[in-house]
């Protein structure tokens, strides 16, 4: 297994606060953790302390990066959303599935009720896949 080091920030698990302050960041970047607690007033209720606490952690783990300019803190990613989903998705198929993408697969079909639609994209995206191998 690959150790996590801050300078791999896709190797570091997010927390479910943390996905939803990078969702916040992603969409506003560079912002300032009021702009986030702002953002986040309706449907979280967070206090600004805790959202900038958990944002200056973030910093320390290599998922966002702090920019100062006079007493004003900007904060932009250092880890792309493509990136961190593909980090969430090996650390699910490491631990849930022994690392294989087949079982995995097999799970979703067998034991979520997929729509007719989705079937088909599922079927699209396999016909896309074995193009590309070829």
């Amino acid at each position: 297994m690959a150790k996590k080091t801050k300078s791999d920030p896709s190797a570091q698990a997010m927390t479910d606060v943390e996905w939803v302050i990078m969702n916040v960041v992603w969409e506003q970047e560079p912002c300032a953790a009021g702009t986030v607690q702002e953002a986040l007033a309706e449907t979280q209720g967070w206090a600004y302390s805790t959202v900038k606490t958990t944002m200056d952690r973030m910093v320390t783990k290599g998922l966002l990066t702090r920019k100062a300019i006079r007493n004003l803190n900007l904060f932009s990613s250092a880890i792309s959303p493509d990136k961190a989903k593909r980090g969430e998705l090996k650390r699910l198929l490491r631990r849930a599935f022994n690392g294989a993408l087949s079982p995995m697969l097999q799970f979703i079909v067998e034991e979520e009720e997929l729509s007719p639609d989705e079937i088909q994209q599922l079927r699209e995206f396999i016909k896309q896949a074995g193009k590309k191998t070829k």
